[in-house]
């Protein structure tokens, strides 16, 4: 379906984080290794960051083309710093368009967001998480399944929702309406959130970063180095300047009331209970779709 990876650490070149890896953003656009679904991605892609810090409004650029035939963003790439950002390649859906829109990372309230994955029933999905549309929010309206996603994301962060916990919400709903593949990522500049539901992701550092490395979190890995982990299936990711956190998304451990109680203990300037650290090994879960139930 696609390939994202979202960064936080000291200030990084974009082509540093996408273009030079070994197993580089780039490289996975025509030669993925883990790839459930599809076999390259060529039907555009996107990178958004932050250029003023935490707390500022992200840019973004995104293209219909493969990012490999876009030389013009690699040379500006290397111009361009940040300490977040959060970037994909698409494999389009069949039936979907395949327009610069379509594109993500879609972007939003602050915060970036992008979707790997597919529904089994998109008008399913669509009819139950789509309306109402978010004002204002023209992602919210592309032709494609990630967007009533993304849609229900908005909503929830406009109604106090921290970034991870809207996530872990989000694909609760999707699965209520249709099965699917439903990996989310986002950051809102100060924190990484991920859900693994039905594809892979790892997390790691990046390979020759400053200051040994900010942290990344990417359906692959960058290289081949010993610090990757990845996070087992039906997880939630968090990571912040406090490191990074698995929790699960099902019962019995409750682990993304924790995250949401540490996200609104942050944004109230107090400190909230710990959240559970999972297990970051392999599991060598099935191929398969995100099914079970999830317990916010």
């Amino acid at each position: 379906m696609c390939r994202h990876l979202a960064y936080l650490g000291p200030p990084v070149a974009l082509h540093t984080l996408l273009f030079e890896p070994a197993h580089s953003l780039l490289r996975q656009s025509y030669a993925p290794r883990e790839q459930r679904h599809g076999t390259v991605n060529a039907d555009g892609f996107g990178a958004g960051w932050y250029p003023g810090g935490p707390g500022t409004e992200p840019l973004r650029y995104r293209r219909a083309m493969p990012i490999w035939a876009d030389s013009s963003f690699a040379d500006a790439a290397r111009a361009i710093g940040t300490g977040c950002a959060v970037a994909a390649v698409r494999d389009a859906t069949p039936g979907f368009g395949s327009d610069e829109s379509c594109a993500q990372p879609f972007r939003a309230e602050g915060r970036l967001f992008s979707h790997n994955g597919a529904a089994e029933d998109d008008a399913a999905l669509t009819a139950a998480l789509a309306a109402p549309l978010p004002a204002g929010v023209l992602d919210a309206r592309t032709p494609v399944d990630s967007a009533p996603l993304f849609a229900h994301a908005v909503r929830l962060w406009r109604e106090g929702a921290g970034t991870a916990e809207a996530l872990a919400e989000t694909v609760r709903r999707a699965e209520e309406a249709s099965p699917g593949r439903y990996n989310l990522l986002a950051s809102d500049g100060r924190m990484l959130a991920a859900t693994v539901c039905g594809d892979t992701l790892y997390t790691g550092r990046l390979p020759g970063g400053p200051g040994g490395g900010g942290t990344v979190i990417a359906s692959e890995p960058l290289d081949d180095g010993p610090e990757w982990r990845r996070v087992p299936e039906r997880s939630l990711v968090v990571a912040d300047s406090g490191g990074v956190r698995v929790v699960p998304l099902d019962p019995p451990a409750g682990g993304t009331r924790a995250v949401a109680a540490e996200e609104r203990a942050a944004d109230g300037g107090g400190a909230g209970p710990a959240a559970e650290t999972g297990d970051t090994g392999d599991t060598g879960d099935e191929e398969g779709t995100c099914s079970a139930p999830i317990a916010i």
